[in-house]
């Protein structure tokens, strides 16, 4: 089992910018893959970046291209998500999943279904 806590959301003005952490806990060796998504009210989970957790290469949502950037800190088993230049269109809940499994292609890493755990989401609203 894997154990994950996202951190670090909050209420922030469009322009700014903000850091989003998660820990991850527990069997962390059998990771080969972290995410964030977010869901805003009424719509769908969406894919927001990846990252492979032993291997080099990262995946963004076009949405978050130029803005964002995932990276990860392996000694402190944390996935971090750097937000820059923040919209309304970014107010959600966010959320980090960890991937057991590993793909040659960075792209299935996109599909929220094939993460095996999930954090409880940590909220950000980006007033205009």
């Amino acid at each position: 089992q894997v154990q994950l806590k996202e951190s670090g959301g909050g209420l922030v003005r469009a322009g700014d910018s903000l850091t989003l952490s998660c820990a991850a806990s527990g069997r962390t060796s059998g990771i080969d893959a972290m995410g964030w998504f977010r869901q805003a009210p009424g719509k769908d989970r969406e894919f927001v970046a990846a990252i492979r957790w032993k291997f080099d290469g990262t995946d963004y949502a076009d949405s978050a291209k130029g803005r964002f950037t995932i990276s990860r800190d392996n000694a402190k088993n944390t996935v971090y998500l750097q937000m820059n230049s923040l919209e309304p269109r970014d107010t959600a809940v966010y959320y980090c999943a960890a991937h057991r499994l590993y793909y040659k292609d960075i792209s299935p890493y996109r599909r929220a279904d094939g993460y095996a755990y999930w954090g409880q989401g940590t909220q950000v609203t980006v007033s205009s």
